[in-house]
C-alpha cells in the first residue's frame, strides 16, 4: 500500500507499506535510506526477503522520489529527517519497529536510538559511521571518503540531460560498489531508470548535501544506547571505509558488528541475501539472546 504522510506544513512524504508474507510476522521494520536517495533504492528482492518475516515500510526522504521538493523555499536540517522517520511510523500506527538504516540513514537511526529508544525494537545500520562528537576524544578520526568519490560528488549538481544523468548515476554506483563484488552496470541503470520513473524527473537530488547538520554532534552519547544494535561492516565501502563500522560498534552501548565480505556502498544482487540474513538474525532476537 502506498500513501503520502504529512510531516510538516506543506511537506508530504511518499511511503509504502508492504504486508508480511510469512505466517508469523514479527514487529514492523522501517527502512531508512541514505542521502539524496529515494526509498526505491532498497531493492525489491531485499524487501521481499524481509517481508517474509516483517511488515516492511520504506519511504522517500524530503526532496527525493515523490516526496515534496521544497528545500530552496523551506530549508531543513538532518534532525528534521530523523523526526520524519518517527512521523512515518506514527502515520502507519506503528508504536515500535525494527529500524534499518543505510549511509545517512544510519546516522538518522543513531539519532532515533538517542531520542526515541522507546520506538526502536532493534537497529541495524551499515555503510555508515558514528555520529561526530563535539567533545575532545582520544579516538582517531574516521577516514575520509575515497578521493575519486569526492571528485565525482563535486559534479553532483552539474546540469545534465536524462541520458547524461543516468550515465552519471551509474558511474557513481560503480565507484560506490567498490571492487570486492561484481558490478553490473545494467543492474544499476535499471534501478535508476525506475527511480526516475517513480520521481517523474531526472534532475539530481542535491538538497541533503546542502542541509543544516547542526544537532548531530552527539557521538559522546552513543555509549548510553540500550537498544540492541547491529553494525554491518562493508569492507570495500569507499564512502565510509573501515574502521568506521568498528568505531561505531565500539561506541554503542549495545552494539555488535558483523562483516559482509566484499561489500561496498551499494546493495548489488550479490550481497542481498547475506544482508537480509544479517538483518533477520538481528530482528529475530537471536543476536540479542546470545549477546
Amino acid at each position: 500500500m502506498e500513501r503520502f504522510v504529512d510531516v510538516a506544513p506543506g511537506v508530504r512524504l511518499w511511503a509504502e507499506d508492504i504486508a508480511p508474507t510469512g505466517p508469523h510476522p514479527g514487529e514492523p521494520l522501517l527502512l531508512v535510506m541514505g542521502a539524496n536517495s529515494s526509498g526505491l533504492v532498497w531493492p525489491d528482492s531485499l524487501v521481499a526477503q524481509l517481508a517474509e518475516h516483517h511488515r516492511v515500510i520504506r519511504y522517500d526522504h524530503r526532496d527525493t522520489g515523490r516526496s515534496t521538493a521544497a528545500f530552496e523555499d523551506v530549508p531543513y536540517g538532518i534532525t528534521d529527517l530523523a523526526d520524519d522517520a518517527i512521523a512515518v511510523l506514527d502515520a502507519f500506527d506503528v508504536p515500535r519497529a525494527h529500524v534499518v538504516g543505510m549511509s545517512m540513514g544510519g546516522l538518522l537511526t543513531q539519532l532515533l536510538l538517542l531520542d526515541h529508544p522507546d520506538r526502536v525494537v532493534t537497529a541495524t545500520v551499515f555503510c555508515t559511521g558514528p555520529l561526530p562528537s563535539a567533545e575532545p576524544s582520544q579516538v582517531p578520526a574516521p577516514p575520509a571518503p575515497d578521493p575519486a568519490l569526492l571528485r565525482l560528488w563535486a559534479e553532483l549538481d552539474d546540469p545534465r540531460d536524462t541520458e547524461g544523468e543516468l550515465a552519471w548515476r551509474v558511474e557513481h554506483w560503480r565507484l560506490l560498489n567498490g571492487s570486492g563484488t561484481l558490478f553490473d552496470p545494467a543492474e544499476f541503470r535499471a534501478l535508476e531508470e525506475r527511480v526516475v520513473a517513480h520521481s517523474g524527473r531526472h534532475d539530481p537530488a542535491v538538497a541533503h548535501a546542502r542541509m543544516d547538520t547542526d544537532g548531530i554532534d552527539r557521538g559522546a552519547e552513543l555509549p548510553g544506547v540500550t537498544v540492541p544494535t547491529l553494525v554491518i561492516e562493508a569492507p570495500e565501502d569507499p564512502a565510509y571505509p573501515p574502521p568506521n563500522s568498528g568505531l561505531l560498534a565500539r561506541s554503542l552501548g549495545q552494539g555488535r558488528m558483523v562483516r559482509i565480505p566484499g561489500m561496498g556502498h551499494a546493495i548489488n544482487r550479490t550481497v542481498i541475501s547475506p544482508l537480509a540474513a544479517a538483518i533477520l538474525t538481528q530482528t529475530s532476537g537471536a543476536a540479542t539472546a546470545s549477546a
